[in-house]
């Protein structure tokens, strides 16, 4: 399959957050073992937006975010779990697109929630601001279509800032999404 080119993350997270559900994620780790998963839950971030990490400028942290789209930006929640997003827009926009969830497709292993799903992938710090790009063993590849009426919208999961925002994206009926509460 073809990779998805740098260019695609040149516009904002809230267009590529639902543009990128139903694409395959695809890793390489570092044993050399393939893995994949096709893309059902995303959340956007943006600048402005207090719940963002860039909210307050750049720091040593968030410095990723500050970087041309399509790299990575990977950080530690609770001191345990480790989160995977895409940075998105032009130099110096301060946003990214976190991945929620992969549908793993008949693998036992559940990668709902971003820290399974890092678990599952073996993203760890070493994967922070890297392009997404086969040459890194990280990538998003063509998976499958998801017809907008397929595509859901709602306020962000655990989060207390920016609530009102609906920048979270997923596939509809799918197993692996998060549950509201």
């Amino acid at each position: 399959m073809c990779q998805i080119k740098k260019e695609f993350f040149i516009q904002n997270a809230t267009e590529v957050a639902p543009k990128i559900l139903g694409m395959k994620i695809c890793r390489i780790t570092k044993n050399g073992e393939f893995k994949t998963g096709i893309i059902v839950e995303t959340e956007a971030y943006m600048q402005d937006d207090p719940a963002c990490h860039a909210f307050n400028g750049i720091t040593k942290r968030t410095a990723p975010m500050f970087e041309e789209g399509g790299i990575s930006y990977v950080y530690l929640i609770y001191g345990i779990h480790y989160c995977l997003n895409i940075v998105t827009g032009i130099k110096g926009s301060g946003q990214a697109v976190l991945i929620r969830a992969i549908d793993l497709q008949k693998s036992s292993f559940e990668a709902s929630g971003p820290g399974k799903l890092c678990k599952y992938l073996d993203i760890k710090k070493d994967q922070n601001g890297i392009l997404f790009s086969k040459e890194n063993n990280l990538w998003l590849e063509k998976g499958i279509e998801v017809p907008d009426n397929r595509i859901g919208s709602s306020h962000r999961v655990g989060i207390s800032k920016g609530i009102d925002y609906n920048w979270r994206f997923f596939i509809k009926n799918n197993l692996y999404v998060s549950k509201l509460k």
